[in-house]
C-alpha cells in the first residue's frame, strides 16, 4: 500500500512540475554607421543543469548552455562561413559556455564565458504560454574579442560600411512544458 501511494505523489509532482522541451539561442550583432541589426542563432546548443523543477524560475536557476561557435546560423550561408572563419577563430573561439546564476522576479544574471574570459551579464526576461524570452547585451571589448570584431569588419569593410559595432543583443527562448 505504502508503494503504491508513493508512486502516485511522485506521479503528481511530475504532472504539477517543468521540464525544459527545448531551447534557442540567439543574437543580434549591429553593423553600417545606422546600426542595422543582424541576427543568428546556434544550431548546436547543448542544454547544462536540471531540466525539471517544481516551478519555472527554480528551472532557470543554475541552467546552462554549451555553444559551439561553428553552428552559427544567421539564415545566410556565407555571412555564417565569414562569421566561423573571419570572427570566431580568430581567436580560436570554438565554444561559448552560459548558465544562469541568479534569478529576480523580471532579471537573470547570466556568466557567459567566451574567448576564456567569463563575465557576468544582467538580462531582462518575461514568461509566456510555456516559453521564457530573455535578452540583454554584452560588449565584445570586455571579453577581449577586439581582433575578432576587426576581422569581421575587414572581411565585410564594404558591406558594413565601415562599421561594425562592439555592442551585441544575446538571448534564449527556453520552451518548457
Amino acid at each position: 500500500m505504502k508503494k503504491s501511494v508513493m508512486i502516485v505523489l511522485v506521479s503528481s509532482l511530475a504532472l504539477f512540475g517543468y521540464e525544459v522541451n527545448d531551447i534557442e539561442v540567439g543574437f543580434t550583432a549591429f553593423k553600417t554607421p545606422a546600426k542595422v541589426g543582424v541576427s543568428g542563432s546556434f544550431k548546436s546548443v547543448q542544454i547544462t543543469g536540471k531540466r525539471s523543477a517544481e516551478r519555472v524560475e527554480e528551472l532557470l536557476d543554475g541552467l546552462g548552455v554549451s555553444i559551439e561557435t561553428k553552428s552559427v546560423n544567421s539564415g545566410n550561408e556565407g555571412r555564417d562561413k565569414l562569421l566561423v572563419s573571419d570572427f570566431f577563430l580568430v581567436q580560436f573561439t570554438h565554444g561559448i559556455q552560459a548558465k544562469i546564476v541568479s534569478v529576480k522576479p523580471d532579471s537573470l544574471l547570466v556568466e557567459i564565458t567566451m574567448n576564456n574570459k567569463s563575465l557576468s551579464v544582467p538580462m531582462v526576461y518575461t514568461i509566456e504560454e510555456n516559453r521564457v524570452l530573455a535578452k540583454g547585451y554584452i560588449d565584445l571589448n570586455d571579453f577581449d574579442m577586439l581582433p575578432s570584431l576587426q576581422g569581421i569588419n575587414k572581411a565585410c569593410y564594404d558591406l558594413h560600411e565601415g562599421k561594425t559595432w562592439q555592442d551585441v543583443e544575446v538571448g534564449f527562448l527556453l520552451h518548457y512544458q
